[in-house]
């Protein structure tokens, strides 16, 4: 197994479970010739997809990985020094 723990979420979990019905529902109305019945099936994709977003959205999901590189940090200009008079 991965030890990154890729997709690992309830909202990566949801998203995957919805888009497997609609790929099923899709897989068999297209074998039944069924054309509104395939693009129910096309729409539960999408949902999946929204679906999982939203939740991750709302916190259910994994934090975005950092990259190892640091990023350049812009440099401070110098301030001039209040002169003394």
């Amino acid at each position: 197994m991965s030890s990154s723990g890729h997709g690992h979420t309830p909202a990566a979990w949801t998203g995957v479970i919805i888009s497997f019905i609609g790929f099923c529902v899709a897989g068999a109305f297209i074998v039944l010739a069924n054309v509104p019945g395939f693009w129910a099936g096309m729409a539960l994709i999408g949902l999946g997809a929204v679906v999982g977003g939203l939740m991750r959205m709302a916190g259910l999901g994994s934090e975005p990985k950092r990259s190892a590189k640091p990023r350049p940090q812009a440099q401070a200009q110098a301030q001039p020094q209040p002169q003394e008079g």
